[in-house]
């Protein structure tokens, strides 16, 4: 266990021992100008065609605009920062970062937008204004099909091509934005969507360290602003150079085939009924009552479109901020509370153990609690347990000592034993949320702090891991566990699991809380169809009617969990009586989610 923890001292102190040089090398390079390319070194993922096919052909470094010399009574210090500014806003930047992050990341000038770009951006738009408004489904992911067409094809047009990584977060992204898809709960696919942000964050610009990761989103706000002017700009200078004969043709073919289409349509649904209902289906129906919100999701649409690509084209270049290591301490003032920290977890852990093999009755006898109140009573310290340990392991990576191979075996044995102390600890706590589980059924709540408590188990051992390996990858090691954690959060179907559970229970102890299931998602009719009659349908009550009153979505608003729904409930419709669900104590009223 003493070689855990040595690579994530350089990767959570950023820059700390061997780790800090590997990861900054690149930045160093290109803020000298080097033989590095910054737009492909900085995103980490991707280089030019050409130099792919060149090999080790240096290619032409970006100039970097120069700063002139301050005049008389200036500060040199604020001089540069106000020349910086200038220089930002004269390229069209914008960021909320500070100067000297927002100086280091700045994205490259991105060449001319193209007319796929431009189609991408208008596509997007115009399927965000239709598919949207009425909720997500498989409409989100439709619409984001032609933002990713516009990214691939800017990045293109950039001569920049993608590397394994790109292609994971991609994959990620594309496969975070099918829960939405797949699953009713609205939970799981909001988790899905924050996280598929922050992996298409991560394709686009390529982070690969620290600050690369987590300010990658950041860029976002950069690229919208850029987005715009760039595509104002194309638009503009197409606006002389575009022949007419080019485009009048086009307009001209879409409005005949829009009339057309009109004019054919209405004439086939007037004739066949069941023509009618299947394009009323497809089709979206568009009223003056949604029309702002329409007129909104198309611009949302449209900027999102216009970002990426924009992104993809010239991305920011997150990577070369460099976070600087702390100030070493010496081996007893770093090392001395954490052996102390140690014991005490040594000590604690000793009990858990004891508890564990045989001794939950002699402990619940001491104490005067149940198997229920007593997990209840330590599951949450000890999740806060788990972060803290976290933060105190960044804390003291980045003030260990640093001197020597003495030192660094040092730290390896002292943040290893924490580590497996850890373990223990995640170990007791899940164990706790069992207990608490088997008195009283598993609920939302309950299913999300076990996963994020597993998920921090994982940080854990991947920690321990780059002690072992080294610490290059353990960021995006970190970022695409919580990446696949999220999807299959959301794959799994957190309610489906919650009845599941219940209705297990309920079949082996007769214990059921309908009041709590009538406030789950539809993805929990399949497990709650099992239940006998009337617990069936005082439980299926609430999402029956839910769904009678949403009957005419269209296709695109409907998930998978609620159509499979929709067919257990129109074979086995509701039942029950008002008079008998208030018996079982249930009213006939759906609250709460």
């Amino acid at each position: 266990m003493s070689e855990n923890t040595d690579g994530a001292a350089q990767a959570a102190d950023g820059g700390a021992a061997a780790g800090e040089a590997a990861e900054q090398a690149p930045a160093a390079e290109a803020a000298k100008g080097g033989a590095t390319d910054p737009s492909a070194r900085s995103a980490g993922e991707t280089r030019p065609a050409a130099q792919a096919d060149a090999g080790s052909a240096s290619p032409t470094p970006t100039p970097t605009p120069q700063i002139p010399p301050a005049p008389p009574g200036w500060d040199p210090k604020a001089w540069k920062i106000y020349q910086t500014r200038q220089q930002r806003a004269r390229s069209g930047a914008w960021s909320l970062a500070p100067v000297a992050w927002a100086d280091a990341a700045r994205p490259g000038d991105a060449g001319p937008v193209g007319s796929a770009v431009l189609f991408a951006t208008a596509a997007s738009g115009i399927a965000a204004a239709l598919l949207l408004a009425d909720g997500l489904g498989p409409g989100l992911l439709i619409a984001a099909v032609p933002a990713m067409a516009g990214a691939y094809a800017a990045a293109r047009a950039a001569r920049r091509t993608a590397r394994p990584w790109t292609v994971v977060w991609a994959l990620g992204c594309v496969a975070l934005l099918a829960v939405p898809a797949l699953r009713d709960s609205g939970w799981p696919a909001a988790m899905a969507v924050l996280a598929a942000v922050l992996t298409g964050a991560l394709a686009l610009h390529g982070g690969r360290s620290w600050p690369g990761i987590l300010l990658s989103p950041i860029g976002f706000i950069d690229s919208t602003v850029l987005g715009v002017r760039w595509a104002w700009t194309g638009l503009r200078s197409r606006g002389g150079g575009v022949s007419r004969d080019r485009w009048v043709p086009v307009v001209k073919a879409v409005v005949v085939a829009a009339v057309l289409l009109v004019l054919f349509g209405t004439l086939f649904a007037s004739a066949d009924a069941a023509f009618a209902d299947l394009v009323s289906g497809l089709t979206p129906e568009i009223s003056a009552e949604d029309g702002p919100v329409r007129v909104l999701l198309f611009f949302l649409g449209s900027f999102i479109a216009l970002a990426v690509a924009r992104t993809a084209a010239a991305p920011s270049r997150w990577d070369r901020i460099s976070v600087a290591p702390g100030k070493a301490r010496s081996r007893v003032e770093w090392a001395l509370p954490l052996i102390l920290l140690n014991l005490l977890f040594a000590g604690f852990n000793a009990v858990q153990l004891a508890v564990l093999f045989g001794g939950y009755e002699k402990i619940l006898a001491s104490t005067d609690l149940s198997y229920s109140e007593y997990a209840r009573q330590g599951f949450w310290q000890l999740l806060w347990a788990t972060l803290l340990v976290l933060v105190v392991i960044a804390l003291a990576l980045r003030w260990a000592p640093r001197a020597g191979a003495g030192d660094r075996r040092l730290v390896r044995a002292v943040l290893g034993t924490l580590c497996a102390l850890t373990l223990v600890v995640v170990a007791s706590a899940l164990r706790r949320m069992d207990l608490y589980v088997d008195a009283y059924g598993l609920t939302r709540l309950r299913v999300s702090v076990a996963a994020m408590e597993l998920w921090l188990g994982l940080v854990i051992v991947l920690i321990m891991a780059a002690g072992v390996f080294g610490a290059r990858w353990l960021p995006r090691a970190i970022a695409g566990s919580a990446m696949a954690g999220v999807l299959a959060f959301g794959l799994l179907s957190p309610d489906g699991m919650i009845a599941e559970n219940n209705v297990t229970r309920y079949e082996q102890d007769d214990k059921l809380d309908l009041a709590y299931l009538r406030t789950l998602s539809a993805d929990a009719v399949p497990a709650l169809d099992r239940l006998p009659e009337p617990q069936r349908s005082c439980a299926l009550m609430g999402i029956s009617n839910d769904l009678a009153r949403d009957r005419d979505e269209s296709w695109y608003a409907i998930s998978l969990g609620e159509y499979r729904a929709r067919q257990i409930l129109r074979e086995r419709p509701v039942k029950a009586v008002f008079a008998e669900c208030r018996k079982l104590g249930v009213s006939t009223t759906r609250v709460g989610y």
